[in-house]
């Protein structure tokens, strides 16, 4: 078993929200000044999405804040954009500043969010990073070839739902994008991928933790798979796992809001070697669970699938 699951799963809950929220889930965690700060998405009681936080000396024991940490803009460009809500955040460290990618919901779609913190109490509204309709943007943790790199997934039948990469001097304008790795067909993984936790450095390519959608008759299973992306060039894939590293099993994964998923926004590499990999269980709670970086780096290559 690649990772094993924290004992006292879930680790939070709407319970332990001190606000009035249905869900909590989905959620971005990091280290910053010793202790692990999540930024949860959570439905409010009309069902539109807010982002709460909450902190843990251990990263399995959360203490939720009293106040939502962001909540859709009131003034300005996000306004608009945002109105319908905000979801799924990924945070990555870069340049002396936490840099937060989230989906904003409107009546024209879904849109990507830029903001940026140094201490996860202010918090600045960067930009718009995509026009309609993108989800899951992910920003590689460090500059590559002196430009910022991301992952992300247009929200369409189009590609259908691939994971793309897309380049930018300044993190407000990107370009170059590249389709890198798509949906295959009757596999775990066929119906829809995109990129989850902020990709991981190590010595053998960035490991990057996706989630892939398989249809059924009973409606779709989220599950997470991982892919290898090379050092210098991460538009190119190295392998991609043929299975996946976890699929929904205990109740609280297999019902909830949105039966059958794990999804994963966030995961904390420790100085051990090993990761704490934290997913949204059923779209209502927060769980987390540990890996060893090499062995997930040894899974994908030892049992692969093309990246197209």
């Amino acid at each position: 078993m690649l990772i094993t699951r924290y004992k006292n799963n879930p680790i939070l809950t709407k319970d332990d929200v001190p606000y009035p929220v249905a869900t909590v889930h989905n959620a971005a965690v990091v280290k910053h000044n010793g202790k692990y700060i999540m930024i949860f998405r959570s439905h409010k009681l009309n069902g539109r999405s807010i982002l709460g936080k909450a902190i843990s000396n251990d990263g399995y024991n959360f203490k939720a804040d009293a106040a939502p940490f962001m909540v859709p803009a009131t003034e300005g460009v996000f306004k608009e954009y945002e109105a319908y809500g905000i979801e799924d955040p990924r945070i990555v460290f870069l340049d002396g500043e936490y840099l937060i990618t989230y989906s904003a919901y409107s009546k024209h779609g879904v849109r990507i969010g830029l903001a940026k913190t140094k201490d996860f109490e202010n918090i600045e509204r960067f930009s718009l990073i995509t026009e309609a309709d993108y989800r899951n943007v992910v920003i590689f943790p460090e500059k590559i070839n002196g430009l910022y790199v991301r992952l992300d997934r247009p929200h369409s039948e189009i590609s259908p739902w691939s994971i793309w990469i897309s380049y930018s001097p300044d993190l407000k304008y990107w370009g170059e994008s590249k389709l890198i790795m798509k949906p295959v067909q009757y596999h775990w993984d066929e119906m829809k991928i995109g990129p989850g936790a902020p990709p991981i450095k190590t010595s053998r390519g960035w490991l990057n933790i996706y989630h892939g959608v398989f249809p059924t008759m009973d409606g779709s299973v989220y599950r997470l798979g991982t892919a290898l992306h090379d050092l210098v060039d991460p538009s190119v894939i190295i392998a991609v796992s043929d299975e996946w590293i976890l699929q929904p099993e205990e109740i609280y994964e297999i019902t909830g809001y949105v039966h059958n998923v794990v999804f994963c926004c966030g995961a904390v590499p420790e100085n051990d070697g090993s990761v704490k990999i934290y997913w949204g269980a059923a779209d209502k709670v927060m769980c987390v669970g540990t890996a060893m970086i090499e062995e997930l780096v040894d899974h994908c290559l030892e049992n692969y699938r093309s990246a197209m």
